[in-house]
């Protein structure tokens, strides 16, 4: 089994996701009961653009119990898959779920900003990007002016006079 699984993930880091789907589809046939199995097959579809059947397979990894960075990237890839299918109620409760038990992941909190834009909810969704951006640029210029944004980044809506 760790010798295809191994496979599988290979595939995937070379292109071929159509091989690595196969290969994972049969990998979940023999070991339903493994998380992350579950999880890469999930994952799988995702990349193919399948993102509604990799739903109940992120679901099933996520309850069978995944090491805590695969349980971070499920979380994410299952809020996202959400978000792609429309259920935006679903992708912010797992966002939510995401960034309650890792706090500094930027990329959940990045994607959850998208499920807030979604949801109408553009300040919060404004508020939180500025934030990962100042928290985690590089640029210079940007970083000239962190204080700036950090003070502005919840107040988008204020008039000064």
């Amino acid at each position: 089994m760790k010798k295809e699984f191994e496979k599988a993930i290979d595939l995937r880091k070379t292109g071929d996701h159509q091989e690595s789907n196969e290969l994972l589809m049969k990998l979940v046939q023999k070991f339903p009961d493994n998380a992350s199995i579950n999880y890469q097959y999930a994952w799988s579809f995702d990349l193919l653009g399948e993102e509604s059947k990799a739903v109940p397979f992120y679901e099933n990894a996520i309850e069978l119990g995944l090491s805590s960075k695969e349980l971070e990237g499920a979380l994410l890839g299952l809020g996202s898959t959400y978000r792609t299918l429309g259920d935006y109620e679903r992708s912010k409760r797992t966002f939510l779920k995401g960034i309650e038990l890792f706090p500094h992941n930027r990329a959940i909190q990045t994607f959850y900003s998208m499920t807030l834009y979604n949801l109408n909810e553009h300040s919060k969704a404004m508020e939180l990007l500025l934030k990962c951006l100042i928290d985690t640029t590089v640029d210079d210029e940007i970083l000239s002016y962190k204080e700036a944004i950090d003070f502005y980044s919840n107040k988008l809506d204020e008039i000064w006079d």
